[in-house]
């Protein structure tokens, strides 16, 4: 386990254009990911304890709902880690093209999509209460990260901010 740590310490180094990171963000989604598939695995197929809705709610419903989440949340995650971890930036800069222009943590985001279409799935409330958590943590880490976005880039980042929401695409800028 200590050298798995190390290696999500250790996998910015060289990267002078990645900024801010939290030094629990990966370790803390890891362990977020645990946990959520143990309640949603147990709830879901085993137990049951809190998938009453999906007796009431058709299965064309919240079936299309999930599988619009996860191709979405594919889709973002996709786009976004390629752009952050694969293209090449010939000096840092604030990112703010492609899904970046729609909402300044689009990965982010991507994950929750992603619980959210599992809860979609199976209609589990209590994995849908551990996505709440979940959020909360992406939220406290995004929030850490923007400071140190903020420290870094100045005036640029404080513009991005106020230009891309940080969770929820405008529907003015989809439109356009």
């Amino acid at each position: 386990m200590k050298k798995y740590i190390r290696g999500l310490k250790d996998h910015h180094k060289g990267r002078d254009d990645l900024t801010g990171e939290h030094h629990s963000g990966d370790l803390g989604q890891l362990i977020l990911l645990v946990i959520f598939m143990g309640i949603w695995i147990t709830d879901s197929f085993l137990f049951h304890y809190s998938t009453m809705l999906s007796q009431i709610i058709p299965v064309y419903i919240h079936l299309s709902l999930a599988i619009l989440f996860l191709i979405l949340s594919g889709y973002m995650a996709g786009i976004g880690l390629y752009i952050v971890f694969v293209e090449e930036r010939s000096a840092p800069a604030v990112i703010d093209k492609s899904v970046f222009s729609f909402v300044r943590h689009p990965i982010y985001l991507a994950s929750i999509l992603f619980y959210l279409g599992l809860d979609l799935l199976t209609l589990s409330l209590s994995s849908f209460g551990f996505t709440i958590l979940i959020s909360i943590f992406y939220n406290y880490i995004a929030s850490y990260e923007e400071t140190r976005l903020e420290e870094r880039f100045g005036k640029e980042y404080a513009a991005y901010r106020n230009r891309v929401p940080k969770w929820i695409p405008r529907l003015s800028k989809i439109n356009q």
